[in-house]
């Protein structure tokens, strides 16, 4: 089988809870204050960050300096009072201090200060908002799921979490209606399309027909779950470093995205849990008896 391109339009899924829709802008910081993103090594992945620039944002009127007169306890203290918006309970105090002293830097522009921090005051709140709603998004999916009796079962596939599993679901509807494993990654537009003519053989693609937006959710399904699923990740090195049609790595994360949907239909249909054996291909799958439920 040839290689398979990645999912069109579809990006590596970053984390929405840290990189959704409204996230400051970085360079409203480099530019107006950039001690405060030197204050942690990752400062968007940073909740004890996000929280502490959230304290300085909500007090400061476009000036960092008033925040000092909190007093290093007062700071600290007001951070652990809004770190449970960040879906943290405790902060990293190195982090913490170094905002802290950030706050009377010069650095920056400062005649483009006040304008730039409103900014981010502004959209630190949406994304804040933001993380909020997709949280309470994610807890109904996971309730329909618990619903369906399905969640113990899809669960069981390494790093596939409910809310992965209900985005996948929501997409291909009953499972059931598919006859087989392959014709829900068919109607995905996974499956791979040859494309030879002759003697000529062309670079293989996915087919790219089906529902795009199922394609992208087992796509960003397979980025979750990739560390945490030794049988996928095995796959997938596997498929970049073969010596006979290598593929790249993002063909080999659409291969393993096929996988998925494969696991899915079965864990659903024949109501079994996930086997990493049977996964990596090392036993084959007993058909249920026939009076099974």
């Amino acid at each position: 089988m040839g290689a398979a391109a990645s999912p069109r339009g579809a990006p590596p899924p970053a984390d929405h809870r840290c990189h959704g829709a409204g996230q400051p802008d970085p360079d409203l910081l480099e530019c107006a204050w950039p001690a405060a993103l030197a204050a942690s090594g990752s400062p968007f992945r940073s909740a004890t960050w996000c929280a502490a620039l959230a304290v300085v944002l909500d007090r400061c009127a476009g000036d960092p300096g008033r925040v000092l007169r909190l007093g290093p306890a007062r700071f600290e203290a007001a951070v652990r009072r809004e770190l449970p918006r960040w879906d943290a309970t405790r902060p990293c105090l190195r982090i913490v201090r170094a905002v802290y002293a950030a706050l009377g830097d010069p650095a920056g522009v400062m005649a483009h200060r006040p304008g730039a921090l409103e900014r981010a005051h502004l959209a630190l709140g949406d994304w804040r908002d933001t993380r909020a709603r997709l949280a309470a998004a994610e807890a109904r999916m996971a309730a329909v799921l618990d619903d369906l009796g399905l969640t113990a079962l899809v669960t069981t596939i390494a790093g596939l979490t409910p809310a992965g599993a209900a985005a996948i679901l929501a997409e291909t509807g009953d499972p059931a209606r598919f006859a087989s494993p392959r014709s829900l990654v068919k109607h995905a537009g996974l499956c791979p399309r040859d494309n030879a003519s002759g003697e000529h053989q062309g670079k293989t693609s996915i087919s790219g027909r089906g529902r795009p937006a199922l394609r992208l959710a087992a796509w960003r399904a397979v980025w979750a779950a990739m560390p945490n699923n030794p049988v996928m990740a095995a796959r997938f090195t596997h498929l970049t470093t073969r010596q006979d049609n290598r593929l790249a790595r993002q063909q080999a994360r659409t291969a393993c995205a096929a996988a998925l949907l494969r696991w899915i239909h079965v864990a659903v249909t024949r109501r079994v849990t996930w086997d990493p054996a049977i996964a990596a291909g090392g036993t084959p799958l007993r058909q249920p008896p026939d009076d099974a439920t």
